[in-house]
Order: structure tokens, then sequence, then C-alpha cells
């Protein structure tokens, strides 16, 4: 208790998102914001989890481009719908045909009815015109052909309702599948509409069984839904997909699904699911509480996407496909044409077919994989907003920075995981952006207040460790002092000594001050390399500058900083010696020694002078590599640990030295670059390298003599060659020794 009353103006601002966030998910105070990222996290869960395949019982009969160039613009004679729907069916043997259009006005395109009115009236008296009209009547009303292959067959046609005032009304709706008394008096959200355009009588009454294909446009401009049912006139009728899904199933009866009382209530304005009844047997189709159903988009759209199979409509009229090549598939007829206005905006694409929105319903319908937001959606809101809320408004508080980070992201990872869980599993649509907004606000909140309100603190604190740390991590290092302690320690890091060279030559050459100046501006470059690469300066020991990796903030990757900040100095060294060649300047060198082990880290010093440094057996090999740069001609020497944690460049084997103060052989490396960036030639210098060292640590001394020579053929001139070649013409002379291990002895530090 004296803990929370520490803190409690902590917890009583971190607790103000969470007041938010529940006022948003009952409803009394709607957050636009959190809608609107909620609708962005759905469509990115949706994304993450479209099976991508393609669903080869439903095939997409495409009103495309290339039908339209053959066949004629639309709409067409309804004689070739009519030639089309008996090739689905006689020829292909297709199980059932929807329709993702209205034919809401009859088709006069064969000119019989202006024949009729020529022989009603200008040439009534014409021997015999009228009856070659009535002859013609039967292949010229196409309407009546078109109903003529829709009769006693499974096809399914389209119309849409719509909600504008004074809607107008035409054709012949379908009977509607649910009356208003099956809702037992029940106040049901329903999307409601005032008129609708239907297909004309003729057709509707040729193939009774129709659905609506309107969807829902959110208020960003996606399609993500469909209404199942939707009210007209106080009769509530079908959707396309469910209505095809009713023909495949044997036409089961639909009645309504009300949710457990003991969950929502009964005031709950919506339905729980869509009951198919079809006998003894039952089928529950869940809705939200708009009784409207997410699309389970399978994966991108059009032709090419993957999910459905696209069939040209000219290809089925010209009778192109062979005989049974869509036997006992679901064909939907729609369009992709630009020119007919059916492409959506949806999750999965901004120019989605009209007619593959219905497709994936049906697919989805077909499957029992559905996505909803259940009716108990709000409730699992309040819980999860509850318990995250209050968890992070009374831990926070009481945490560092850094466990702080950890918890937050912990508890919004978790709040993911689970409503993914839930999505992907059960197809479940839950709320998210709330809790996630929350946690994360309740984190900067306290965050906030911990650095403005408790700031004094943590300026001195600021101050003490300047004392003593390097001032370029102490900023880093008051975001969470309690993870640091001047208190020594054994720690794996990575030690530079960087001499450099012509120093000592210029100073009796050169006045104080010049030197001075000239060594100044030097280190400072070399400091700012140091620095830009998360290093800790150790001390400036005259021409020598001494630093560390991985403490006292920890850097994992504090081998590879080093070897990238050591090629970065010689690369600066480089470009050094060019303004001081313009300036008559005699050119500097660098050598650098690289050592990666345990040391022990710390504020070490006397009472009057301290220092965070490092010191062991590690650090002083790295000062011995440093010496060895002269003996091998090269700016860098590096120990086999290093090289081990620094794989991402390209290393040169040098040798294996036994320096002054070590029993064991030490292998050192010098780095040539990033893994990859040597060019061909130089790749090939080091495998002829690679085979001299073989053979000379095997003692065959002939094969070394004649990999030097290769070496010196590939252009080589390099010190190293020389110092080796010298070394074989000594070591020839001497007997084959068993015992020697290719280690070279030095005993000067």
């Amino acid at each position: 208790m004296g803990t929370l009353a520490r803190h409690w103006p902590r917890i009583a601002i971190t607790l103000a998102p969470l007041v938010f966030a529940l006022l948003h998910a009952v409803g009394a105070l709607p957050i636009g914001f959190l809608n609107r990222l909620d609708a962005i996290l759905y469509d990115a869960r949706l994304r993450a989890s479209m099976p991508r395949s393609m669903d080869p019982r439903v095939v997409i009969v495409d009103i495309d481009e290339k039908s339209l160039a053959e066949v004629g613009r639309w709409p067409w004679g309804r004689n070739k719908l009519a030639a089309m729907l008996d090739e689905l069916f006689e020829r292909q043997q297709v199980a059932l045909v929807g329709f993702d259009v209205v034919f809401a006005e009859p088709d006069e395109s064969s000119g019989l009815q202006r024949l009729r009115e020529l022989a009603q009236a200008d040439l009534r008296d014409a021997a015999g015109f009228r009856e070659r009209v009535a002859q013609l009547q039967s292949s010229l009303d196409y309407d009546a052909s078109f109903a003529r292959a829709l009769q006693k067959r499974p096809a399914v046609l389209g119309y849409y309702l719509t909600s504008e005032r004074d809607a107008r009304k035409s054709g012949l709706l379908p009977a509607p599948v649910m009356t208003r008394d099956s809702l037992k008096g029940r106040p049901i959200a329903f999307y409601s509409f005032q008129g609708y355009g239907s297909n004309i009588p003729q057709l509707a009454q040729a193939a009774p069984v129709a659905g609506y294909f309107n969807s829902i446009t959110d208020g960003d401009g996606v399609v993500r839904s469909i209404p199942l049912l939707a009210e007209y006139g106080g009769a509530y009728y079908e959707s396309l997909a469910l209505a095809m899904f009713r023909v495949l199933a044997g036409h089961p009866a639909v009645e309504p699904g009300f949710p457990r009382e003991h969950f929502v209530g009964r005031s709950y304005p919506g339905l729980d699911s869509v009951l198919l009844k079809l006998g003894s047997r039952q089928a529950a189709i869940p809705v939200d509480d708009k009784v409207a159903v997410l699309v389970p988009f399978r994966g991108p759209g059009g032709p090419m996407g993957g999910s459905f199979r696209y069939v040209s409509a000219s290809d089925l009229i010209a009778k192109r496909l062979p005989a049974g090549a869509l036997k006992d598939k679901i064909v939907l007829v729609g369009t992709t044409a630009p020119g007919l206005l059916d492409l959506r905006v949806t999750p999965v694409g901004a120019t989605y077919p009209g007619v593959e929105v219905h497709a994936n319903a049906v697919s989805g319908l077909l499957e029992g994989r559905l996505l909803v937001k259940p009716d108990y959606a709000m409730g699992y809101e309040v819980v999860v907003l509850m318990v995250a809320g209050l968890a992070l408004a009374f831990l926070l508080p009481m945490l560092s920075a850094t466990v702080a980070v950890l918890v937050s992201s912990a508890v919004m990872t978790g709040l993911l995981a689970l409503n993914y869980f839930l999505f992907n599993t059960f197809g479940l649509v839950l709320p998210l952006a709330s809790a996630l907004v929350m946690a994360g606000a309740a984190f900067a909140l306290n965050m906030s207040y911990g650095y403005f309100v408790e700031s004094r603190s943590k300026r001195e604190l600021a101050n003490l460790f300047g004392t003593y740390v390097p001032p370029e991590l102490v900023d880093e290092m008051v975001k969470d002092p309690d993870s640091y302690s001047m208190k020594a320690s054994n720690k794996e890091l990575t030690v530079m000594f960087c001499d450099m060279r012509g120093f000592t030559s210029m100073s009796e050459r050169m006045e104080p001050t010049q030197l001075q100046e000239l060594l100044n501006a030097v280190f400072s470059q070399l400091t700012e390399i140091i620095r830009a690469n998360r290093g800790t300066i150790d001390k400036y020991m005259g021409d020598c500058v001494m630093a560390f990796w991985g403490a006292p903030v920890e850097t994992p990757m504090h081998a590879q900083l080093a070897v990238k900040t050591a090629l970065q100095i010689t690369q600066a060294v480089r470009a050094i010696n060019q303004e001081h060649r313009a300036k008559g300047i005699p050119d500097i060198g660098v050598g650098i020694g690289l050592n990666t082990g345990t040391m022990c880290v710390g504020d070490m010093g006397s009472d009057v002078r301290r220092s965070y440094t490092v010191i062991g057996d590690a650090v002083n090999l790295g000062s011995r590599l440093e010496g060895l740069c002269k003996v091998y001609g090269v700016d860098i020497v590096a120990s086999e640990s290093t090289r081990q944690q620094a794989r991402e460049f390209s290393w040169l084997d040098l040798d294996r030295v036994r320096v002054k103060g070590k029993q064991e052989a030490v292998a050192i490396f010098h780095p040539l670059g990033p893994s990859g960036a040597l060019d061909p030639q130089a790749a090939d210098e080091l495998r002829a390298w690679g085979a001299f060292l073989q053979a000379y640590r095997a003692q065959d001394w002939e094969k070394s003599e004649l990999q030097l020579v290769n070496l010196q053929r590939l252009g080589a001139k390099k010190y190293l060659y020389e110092l080796y070649a010298q070394r074989v013409a000594s070591m020839r002379l001497l007997p084959f020794d068993p015992g020697w291990d290719g280690a070279t002895q030095f005993e000067t530090k």
C-alpha cells in the first residue's frame, strides 16, 4: 500500500486512457479514429490469414473486354445469353448459375416490337406480312428465348435494392424468405431499403429464385461485408450468395437465430445467426448486429488473382471450351470490364471485381468459413480493456523504463496474439484498436510523467554518471539508470588500441603548438568515428587511443562495431594523408589491435581521480596485437575471437602467434572489408594465400614457395609475402618438426 500511495499520481494519469477507451467501447463517447483504426487492423488480419488458394468449385463467367470486343457492347441480345446458358447446362453440365447482373428492361434489340407495330399500322394491308411476323416471333422474342433457357434449371437471378428517396420500383421481386412475424416482436436492425430494381416479370417468373447483389460500403469507401438478409416493405429478402447456397442445399427454410438472452439481453437489436432448416437438419450462419457477414476474401481479385477460375463469356458463346470442362461447377456471371462499372475497393484490392465479392461469399458459405463480429463483441472489448488497463496502471509506475517498455510491449503483443488467434481459429472479428491505443497511451503518459516530473532526480543521476562515464553515453544511460552500475564486473567486450605512426618524427621538426594542433585534429576525426559506432573512449595515451565496445551500454554486436570502426579509421587516415601531401606535411600511419574477450570493467582509480575503464588479460592481448601491425605490414590485427563474432567481414589469416605473457598460440587476422565486397582478383589472391598457409603449416616448403610464386603472378607485392618468403627460406634448412604448430613466438610487448 505504501508503494501505491507513493505512485498514485502516475497511477491516476495512466488510468485516463482506460476511461476514454471504456466510454468508446460502450458507445457513450464514440471516437472516429478508433473505428478507422479497427478497420485498418481488420484489413491487415484478413490479408495475413487469406488462404491464397483457388476454390475449384466456383467459376466466374466474365463479361470481359475480350467478350465486348467479340460479341458487342453490353447489353447483349438475350438470345446470346440464352445460348450461353444452354452451353453451360447442356454441354458443360454445371451445377448452378447465378447472375451478378439485372435484366430490368425488355430486350428489343431483335426489332420484333417494330415489326409488330408495322403489322398493326403501315403494313397491315400487306399480304402475308402479319403471318410472317407471327412466324418469326418465336425466334425474335429474345426475352422468351432467355426465359425458356432459365426454366426448370438451377439458376439464380440478381437484382438490387436501393435506399434513395423516392426510389423507383421496377421489375418483379422474388418471394421474401422471411416475414416480420418470425421476429417475435424483436427490434432487429436489418439494413432497410425503400426501392428496388429487379428483373422483368417474364424472366423473374421463369427463374423464381433471385438474390440482391448489394454490398456494404464502409465510411472509408471500402467494401468489407454484405447483408445476408435485408428488409423491404416489411418482408426480408436474401442476398445473391445466400440464394445460391440455398439452391445447392435443397431450398431450406430461413429462420432468425436469436442470441442467448443471458449474454446480451432481449433488447439486443441484432440476430446471432440466420438458421437454415430442411427437415430435421439445421445449419446456423453467424451474422453481426446488422444481419451481415464479412466477406471471407481468399486472395487478390481478378482473373490473375488465383482465387477463382475466370472463363470469358465469349469463349462459352463460341463453344471454345471442351465439353464437360465445367462439370458440376457453381457459376457466377459478372464482369471485370472497367466500362461496366462493377469494380469495388476492398481490403485486398483497390479495383476488385464485384462478382468476385459474391464468389468469395459463396465459397465461404460452402466451407462454413465466414467472418463475423459476434453479439458479445462489446463485452469482450470491455473485459480486455479492464484487464489490460488496470494491469498497466498499477504496474508501470513501479517499473524501470526498460522493464516498462517490455511489459507494455508484452501486453500489446498479447492483445494482438489473442485477437489474431480468435480471428484465425474461430473467424471472430473482435475490437482491437481501443485496447492497443489505450495501452500505448498509458505507457506514453506514464513515461512522460516520469520524464517531466521526475526529471530533477534523473539530472542529478546524470551528473553523477558523467563524472565517470564518457559523455556521449550519459543520455542513453539516464533513460534507465537502474540498469547501470559503476561496480566492477566481468563482461565480454571488444577492446581497440589505435596507435598513430609518424608523430614522433614530426615532433622533431614541428613546433609544439603545430604538433598539438595536428594531433588534436586527427584525434577529433577518430573520436567522431568511435562515437558514431557506439564505442567508449577509455583514454588517450600520447599518440594512442584506447576504446572498447559493449559497456556501459549493452551492445550485442560489439565485435562487428569495433571492426567497422577500425576500417573507417584507416579510410580516414588515408584521406588525412591526402590533405597533408597538399600542405607538404609528411604522411602518418596507423596500427590497430582488436581483441574480444572477458574483461573487468568498472569505475577504477584513486580517491583523487577515477575513470571507467577495462583491465585484464584480454585487454593486454589487444595491446600486443597492435604492436604486431608493423611486423606483418598491415594496419589492423585482430584476434580469432573478434573474427568469430564479426563474420560479415572478409578476413586475411595472418599467422598464429605466442605473444609475451601468453603460452597458448593465438590466431591473428586482418579484416579486408565487408563480405561480398571483394573484387574477383582479390578473392583469387585470398584463396591462393589460404593454400599457401596450409602448405606452410604442414612444413611443405616446396609447395609453399610455389604458392608464393602464384601470389606474385597475381600482381601481389605485399610486405606480408616477403616476410613469409624469408621464413620459408630459413625454415627449409631445418629438419621436419612433428611438434611444430605453425605459431611464431614474440618476446617483446
